[in-house]
């Protein structure tokens, strides 16, 4: 496993939210974010200045969810800055005062806290790295947080399953190791199916995967991926090259494993 303690979370969420504030005030307005070609650097601030807002207001409301109102945004860089000030401290002195086993409402099947504390130190450090892209500078990702990273983003933002869905396992495994901090995760295709309660639309997908524990006896992956844990945490989250990363096996299973993951997530 590689879940964090509650304060290594905290920590971290505090010290990446920084230094995206540090990079991001030394920063033009008008620079783009390679990562997020759409966005401004202005535009990257205002992002995670309402993130921070709507996680802190999810938990100062929880177990509710909590009214979404979008708050106007201001005009000037400095006001965009001064905003997220507010907004990003006030997320970590909610987690700090918060149980991390308490129940509070968001999107996936873990209804805590902790599940808000462990999204939010990932959100920070991605977006720290977007930040370092816009500014053309760089620094280094703790390996620790970057394997916890890509187990997080491969079963929860590539790999979860909403309650209303079923997932069935099918042909077809992956492994990702991270070769400086030795955890590996195993990646299984599987069919997913279900119809969303608030769209009424019906989903039936069979190039959908989840992480799955080791499976036993001489059972070989189809394709390995390795790499230092950083390396393969901004990969996945397309904010890195594979430089560093190595693949071998199944070149059909590669590409099905390569659409999934070359989907953008801002």
């Amino acid at each position: 496993m590689t879940r964090l303690p509650a304060e290594t979370y905290l920590s971290h969420l505090r010290s990446e939210s920084a230094r995206f504030r540090e990079v991001l005030a030394g920063c033009a307005p008008e620079a783009r974010v390679p990562s997020c070609p759409e966005w401004s650097a202005a535009d990257l601030l205002w992002h995670l200045a309402t993130v921070q807002r709507w996680w802190a207001e999810v938990l100062v409301a929880r177990p509710e969810r909590p009214e979404e109102v979008e708050p106007p945004r201001p005009e000037s860089y400095d006001g965009l800055l001064a905003a997220y000030d507010e907004w990003s401290a006030h997320l970590a002195d909610v987690l700090e005062a918060a149980d991390p086993a308490e129940p509070a409402w968001n999107w996936s099947d873990d209804h805590t806290v902790g599940f808000i504390l462990r999204r939010q130190a990932h959100e920070a450090l991605v977006h720290r790295v977007d930040a370092e892209l816009s500014a053309g500078v760089s620094s280094e990702v703790d390996p620790v947080l970057a394997a916890d990273g890509v187990h997080e983003v491969l079963a929860v933002m590539y790999g979860g399953c909403p309650p209303w869905g079923s997932w069935a396992p099918g042909e077809g495994l992956v492994r990702v190791d991270a070769t400086d901090t030795g955890h590996g995760f195993w990646v299984r295709f599987g069919l997913f199916s279900g119809t969303d309660p608030d769209s009424g639309t019906t989903y039936v997908d069979d190039e959908d995967f989840h992480v799955v524990e080791p499976p036993g006896g001489d059972v070989e992956p189809d394709v390995v991926v390795d790499g230092p844990a950083a390396a393969l945490d901004l990969w996945l989250w397309n904010r890195g090259d594979d430089t560093e990363i190595s693949v071998v096996g199944d070149e059909a299973t590669l590409a099905r494993f390569r659409a999934i993951v070359g989907s953008p997530i801002n």
